[in-house]
């Protein structure tokens, strides 16, 4: 089965850390609307006709959409694709926009999953991050979501921010911990190019913490997740009672996806292509029949070391017989050469012919993956 991801643009205020794609120009959302309505209907044909079983709309903000049009992205959807009975439906959201009828809005247009930009629980951090939402009001959207009927929920927490702690972090995750959320996903700060938060960190303004006080809250955040239950599954993403994020394994699982709106990506397994990252030739090439992209053909080491990136990232690690069967027994046995000092120094597990990393692992993982890709 396949999945479908649509980037949605659109944000009210830029935050200073974020550099995906985005628009704060709210007004072209019906025109954006239309243009997807386009390119839905000439890409139908992009996943072979395979049933969709998860759908993802990220951002940007996909919540500034208004659900009309959200039920009419739905709509499109259902008259091109075969849509699985009980497919994963998610839609990020930022907590400010979750009122009581929003949120049963969303759940009327098919959406079971709830992915909300929370952050942090510090209204200091928050500010710092310039998201326009505060703590009270992420407490309050978890709590309506809940009680609007969303019983799978994920929040996403931001850590090894400047100025902060492992006792600041303890008490965002403490927070989190208590919520009813199934799904967890934090990520370590990065200063992006381009970023307020980049600039502000070349200038002085904020400086980054130490490499032992990143490693120290990312060991908080293991042991938190797993007091509380939470199942770490791939380096950025706990889950509990395995609601893992069915998108998302996707990309970590070799399967179809295709990805709509402007900077998405599609993969075929034959190549990648990834739409222009802007607003306005998106919508007129869409609107033309004629999109803006460009495209991969990937050769068989691309492939190969796709699927150590991907595959290692994930708690099911690497599958040393499946890599065999798709590459072959000299690729195989690179592998292990390559595998052997990270298992001998306790970086790499090894059981069953399935190589994983260890927590001591986890922490030197790109420097690991960097030493296992093929040349």
């Amino acid at each position: 089965m396949s999945g479908i991801y649509i980037h949605v643009p659109f944000c009210k205020q830029r935050c200073g850390y974020c550099d995906f794609y985005k628009s704060t120009d709210i007004c072209q959302t019906a025109f954006y609307i239309e243009a997807l309505k386009s390119e839905i209907s000439f890409r139908a044909g992009y996943l072979d006709g395979e049933t969709i079983s998860t759908i993802y709309l990220g951002g940007g903000t996909p919540s500034l959409l208004a659900i009309p049009q959200l039920e009419i992205l739905s709509g499109t959807l259902h008259r091109h694709f075969s849509i699985e009975n009980g497919a994963e439906i998610t839609i990020e959201a930022n907590p400010d926009d979750l009122s009581p009828d929003y949120l049963q809005g969303l759940r009327n247009a098919g959406f079971n999953r709830l992915s909300i930009g929370v952050q942090s629980f510090s209204d200091e951090e928050l500010r710092l991050m310039n998201r326009r939402h505060n703590a009270r009001q992420a407490l309050a959207a978890v709590d309506a979501a809940w009680k609007s009927g969303f019983d799978n929920i994920c929040i996403d927490l931001i850590f090894g921010l400047p100025n902060s702690n492992n006792r600041s972090w303890r008490e965002n995750l403490e927070t989190s911990m208590q919520l009813p959320v199934k799904h967890l996903s934090a990520y370590h700060i990065t200063y992006h190019e381009e970023t307020s938060f980049f600039n502000r960190l070349k200038s002085g303004i904020i400086s980054e913490i130490t490499e032992e006080e990143s490693v120290a809250q990312f060991e908080v955040l293991l042991d938190t997740a797993a007091k509380h239950g939470f199942e770490h599954y791939e380096i950025s993403n706990f889950a509990r009672d395995s609601a893992y994020s069915r998108h998302n394994s996707k990309y970590w699982f070799d399967e179809k996806y295709l990805g709509l709106g402007p900077s998405a990506h599609s993969y075929n397994r034959i190549s990648r292509r990834w739409n222009i990252a802007d607003l306005g030739k998106y919508c007129a090439s869409a609107l033309s029949g004629e999109p803006l992209f460009d495209q991969e053909i990937l050769t068989p080491t691309e492939k190969m070391n796709d699927y150590l990136l991907t595959r290692i990232r994930t708690k099911w690690g690497v599958d040393m017989k499946a890599f065999e069967k798709l590459f072959g027994e000299k690729e195989s046995r690179k592998l292990q050469t390559s595998a052997n000092r990270f298992i001998a120094s306790d970086h790499l597990h090894l059981h069953d012919r399935v190589i994983s990393l260890t927590r001591k692992g986890i922490m030197i993982s790109d420097e690991i993956t960097a030493n296992l890709l093929m040349e």
